[in-house]
């Protein structure tokens, strides 16, 4: 595959560079700085001819990647989208967002860095939309039967185009006023600009697919309303339900969950009035939670003006190289330093929250934490190394819990998992016939690049429930494998 000999000649990974600090946390624009055609074409060169590519089964959705990187190197730029919208409806998403499993997993990186997989990614989707190449693929003929999709993030849309692709008329139901679920508003423009998902929502208007922003399902109208007006109906709500802290001072003001202050931030970005915003202008500001939403949260408070902004994390700094327990092909913990780190601030780890601190005017002033340490596996905070860290806005990114289920389990039946998870046979439907439920809601918080992977499973049973049989493909990966494998 691609250059023979490219892994001995090229032997380190190049990436185009990022904006300047100064210069970028002014804006809310992507950060990168354009790439270098013949760098893209060098590094993709390296992919080497391995006989087993393990970024297959790093990859949840099966991308080909040995062959996108193949004609990427020879120049067949055209070929090359072909292949990747082969597996993956949006790379567009996933080239920017996707913590990118299948670069823990290439060959190469066994003694050399990776192939720049997901660099290679996103280059070929911005040259296609470029280019004109996103073309609408309406079905050649109608079934005559009719779905529901409800939300309408990476595993939704990614449903809802398989589907309309298979000929059922399909309708998307988005409780927000705008399409696009977490990638609308729980990712900042400085990672995704929102003109990729409005391309992409043209491309499946003129599909045929259909939107339906603002409605509430459960409450403008029922799951069973919903259901007797479509043939299926596929869940895909994510797992929206925020992990709490719940410790004194918890009820402050000033203390957010990190999607509610990043929902504001995006509606602001896109120029909508937000009356009472949560912002971080001229304040210090404490994330709790070292994920990718605690980064969010850090890079939207830096373009805020914040005074000062310190992230905790409960846990250890993870190993700067991939440690022991984690051999390759597994998706390593290591230590990351991502666009928003690189803009400032302080990360702590082994900081365990203990209090927020309230002034007299019942505002959070400061966080109380101190160094966590190990009992019976527990993570506790460690006696007399309290201090506290100043803070007027504190953000808890700690993850999600689950779906909301009231209305669900409520008006459908609907039954859950031990960890809060809506029930899924094997064939994605619930236990309530004919709907289906993908992505977050059904396995849980997961990457993007598993939502898109389940949206497209799913909508295959869906198909076949309705039809008898199915020609939609299936991403290669069982729905209870590993995240990261």
């Amino acid at each position: 595959m691609a250059d023979p000999k490219g892994f001995l000649k090229t032997t380190e990974r190049e990436l185009p560079a990022r904006r300047p600090v100064p210069v970028r946390i002014m804006d809310w624009k992507e950060v990168y700085e354009p790439g270098d055609k013949a760098v893209l074409r060098r590094q993709a060169g390296r992919c080497m001819d391995c006989g087993v590519p393990f970024c297959h089964q790093g990859c949840p959705l099966g991308n080909l990647i040995p062959e996108w990187n193949d004609q990427t190197w020879r120049g067949d730029a055209r070929g090359a989208i072909e292949r990747l919208h082969a597996t993956n409806n949006f790379p567009e998403f996933t080239g920017r967002l996707c913590p990118a499993p299948c670069e823990s997993a290439c060959v190469l990186g066994i003694n050399q860095p990776a192939v720049t997989i997901k660099q290679v990614e996103v280059s070929i989707i911005d040259e296609a939309v470029s280019n004109g190449w996103v073309e609408p693929k309406p079905p050649a003929r109608l079934t005559g039967k009719t779905v529901a999709v409800v939300g309408s993030g990476p595993a939704g849309l990614a449903a809802a185009q398989q589907l309309t692709r298979a000929g059922h008329t399909v309708a998307v139901y988005e409780r927000d006023d705008r399409i696009g679920g977490l990638l609308r508003y729980g990712i900042p423009d400085f990672k995704m600009e929102k003109h990729h998902i409005e391309t992409r929502l043209r491309q499946m208007r003129d599909e045929g697919t259909r939107f339906r922003a603002g409605v509430t399902i459960g409450e403008d109208i029922t799951w069973e309303e919903l259901r007797g007006r479509y043939d299926a109906v596929v869940v895909a709500t994510g797992a929206t339900v925020p992990r709490d802290l719940p410790l004194p001072g918890r009820e402050l003001e000033g203390v957010h969950f990190a999607m509610e202050y990043l929902t504001e931030s995006n509606r602001a970005t896109a120029g909508d009035q937000v009356p009472g915003q949560i912002s971080a202008h001229g304040k210090h500001v404490v994330v709790i939670g070292g994920g990718d939403t605690g980064a969010d949260c850090i890079g939207s408070a830096h373009r805020q003006g914040a005074l000062s902004v310190t992230n905790l994390a409960i846990g250890k700094r993870p190993a700067d190289t991939r440690p022991e327990h984690q051999p390759w092909p597994m998706a390593p913990t290591v230590f990351e330093v991502s666009s928003a780190h690189e803009e400032g601030g302080e990360r702590a780890y082994l900081a365990s929250t203990v209090e927020f601190i309230s002034n007299d005017a019942g505002e959070v002033r400061a966080l109380r934490v101190a160094e966590t340490e190990f009992v019976d596996g527990a993570r506790v905070p460690k006696a007399g190394t309290e201090r506290d860290i100043p803070a007027d806005l504190v953000l808890i990114a700690m993850g999600f819990t689950g779906p909301e289920r009231e209305s669900l389990e409520g008006q459908l039946g609907a039954q859950f998992t031990e960890r809060g998870n809506t029930w899924r046979d094997e064939h994605y439907q619930t236990n309530a016939a004919g709907v289906f439920v993908a992505g977050d809601a059904g396995r849980g918080q997961s990457l993007i690049v598993w939502a898109i992977a389940e949206g497209r499973a799913a909508a295959a049973k869906v198909d076949e429930f309705l039809m008898g049989e199915t020609a939609l493909p299936v991403p290669v990966q069982p729905t209870d494998a590993p995240i990261g494998l």
